[in-house]
């Protein structure tokens, strides 16, 4: 697909823009003043696959972490800063990699100007966040509540006073909770200005709901060329949005690498527990981590086996207690169901080492 065409900004170690892959980006929920605890949740996150962490700068102290969280890690880390600009310029002087901002909230043009000065000073970017949530009263009186075009129109409003000042390392987002309203914010900004990207639905929820939400939002976009960043915002552990936000990836081609499983949703013909398999082959796999592009298909039997995924490179097909193992639809071993997951296992961690 076509990626819509974006200028090039340097975030620590890594480039955000439509020449570059789509970046990774999830949040700490960690307190930024317990640093240890922010640095474990960092290298965590960075071994699922973030590769850019975002985290909260409410307070001096919090601010003042950021140097020694620095020491630490391995991938860029935005400061999210709201009310006080001082924040923004105590996380700079502390060596944050970037800085998100709505400027909404910041506390009007001339404390936005002090940020912008000290990003300018440092060369590190802005992300500029126009959220539905808290879109400035006179836009929403405008367009009598909160609309694409009002979220669009206070993008505008700020991008061009970031440019009276000289400032052009802009990175920009438009998120809102309702799927569609978003989708049309970022439809409506994609040819008003070629700064990159930054997708999410905020606020999406929990594991379950927030998976959809965000994979329908993001989804759209994405096959539309739209988006050079993303984050899937999900309610509790911070790793299900990496794996969330690489499954989209994949699903579009959009990321390279890894395990692509193919499952059948099980019938009257299924003899053997292949929720259970799949979910255990998942769970084994994202530890393991395998970069190879492999298609493994996780079959109730054996017309859903090597019959209909007989192009995966390799896979398992159900029987009753037992189980065959084939690959590019060629039978290779047959065994006890209890073993079963084990033996695709081994057989795909084999094939990844010749691949590899």
């Amino acid at each position: 697909m076509n990626r819509r065409k974006t200028t090039q900004i340097k975030v620590g170690n890594i480039y955000i823009g439509s020449e570059h892959d789509i970046v990774i980006q999830s949040m700490n929920n960690t307190k930024t003043e317990d640093i240890d605890a922010t640095i474990k949740q960092l290298l965590q996150l960075e071994k699922a696959g973030c590769q850019m962490g975002r985290i909260t700068i409410p307070t001096m102290e919090a601010a003042k972490a950021v140097k020694e969280i620095k020491k630490e890690i391995n991938i860029p880390i935005v400061g999210d800063i709201h009310f006080d600009y001082k924040m923004a310029l105590a996380a700079v002087e502390n060596g944050i990699d970037k800085i998100r901002i709505n400027p909404g909230n910041i506390g009007g043009k001339e404390k936005t100007r002090a940020v912008i000065e000290a990003c300018k000073k440092a060369a590190i970017p802005i992300r500029i966040g126009v959220n539905s949530g808290s879109l400035e009263r006179e836009i929403v009186n405008k367009y009598h509540g909160v609309t694409a075009d009002g979220m669009v129109e206070s993008m505008l409003k700020f991008v061009d006073y970031f440019r009276e000042e000289n400032f052009d390392q802009l990175i920009l987002s438009l998120k809102a909770s309702d799927v569609m309203l978003m989708v049309e914010a970022y439809r409506k900004i994609k040819d008003k200005c070629n700064f990159p990207l930054h997708l999410g639905v905020t606020e999406a929820g929990s594991y379950r709901t927030g998976t959809i939400k965000s994979s329908v939002g993001l989804g759209i976009l994405l096959a539309e060329g739209i988006g050079d960043t993303i984050r899937v915002s999900l309610t509790g552990d911070v790793d299900q949005e990496i794996f969330v936000a690489k499954e989209i990836l994949k699903a579009l081609k959009l990321r390279s690498g890894g395990i692509n499983i193919i499952s059948c949703p099980t019938c009257g013909r299924t003899n053997l527990d292949l929720a259970g398999i799949v979910d255990d082959v998942e769970n084994r796999l994202e530890k393991l981590d395998i970069k190879t592009n492999l298609n493994v298909a996780i079959m109730g039997c054996a017309v859903n086996g090597p019959g209909e995924a007989k192009e995966a490179d390799i896979g398992l097909a159900g029987g009753k207690g037992e189980a065959i193992i084939f690959e590019k639809g060629k039978i290779i071993r047959k065994v006890d169901e209890s073993i079963a997951a084990d033996t695709l296992i081994e057989e795909i961690q084999k094939l990844a080492a010749t691949r590899q």
